[in-house]
C-alpha cells in the first residue's frame, strides 16, 4: 500500500518472459515481496504479450506454437519505497521494459 514516500511504479513489456524476469529481479536484487507485484495483461483481453517468447517459441524437440494469446503488453506494478524507484528502473530497463514510470 503506498504512502507519502511511495509511488506505485508500472513497467510495460512486449513479453510475459520479460516481465517474469523483471519480477525475479526485483525479488531477488531489490528485496521487494513477491505479494506486493503485480502483473496483468494490458487491456481487457488475456495476454502473454505481443511477441512469442519462453514456451511458445521453437525448440529442439517443438514447433513454435501458434495458439498464444498475443493479445497485447503485460505490466508490472509495485509500490516501492522511494529508495527503491533508481534500482526498479533499472531492473525494468534490462529486462527490456518497453515504458516505466511512476504515478
Amino acid at each position: 500500500m503506498s504512502d507519502e514516500n511511495t509511488k506505485t511504479v508500472v513497467a510495460t513489456f512486449q513479453t510475459r518472459e520479460a516481465a517474469d524476469l523483471a519480477v525475479q529481479h526485483m525479488v531477488q536484487k531489490a528485496g521487494l515481496d513477491r505479494a506486493a507485484i503485480f502483473l496483468e495483461a494490458v487491456g481487457r483481453s488475456n495476454s502473454a504479450g505481443k511477441i512469442q517468447s519462453g514456451g511458445d517459441t521453437a525448440s529442439a524437440n517443438h514447433e513454435t506454437r501458434m495458439d498464444a494469446a498475443l493479445r497485447g503488453e503485460i505490466a508490472v506494478s509495485v509500490d516501492p519505497r522511494s529508495d527503491q524507484a533508481a534500482v526498479l528502473h533499472r531492473i525494468f530497463g534490462d529486462a527490456g521494459a518497453i515504458h516505466a514510470a511512476a504515478r
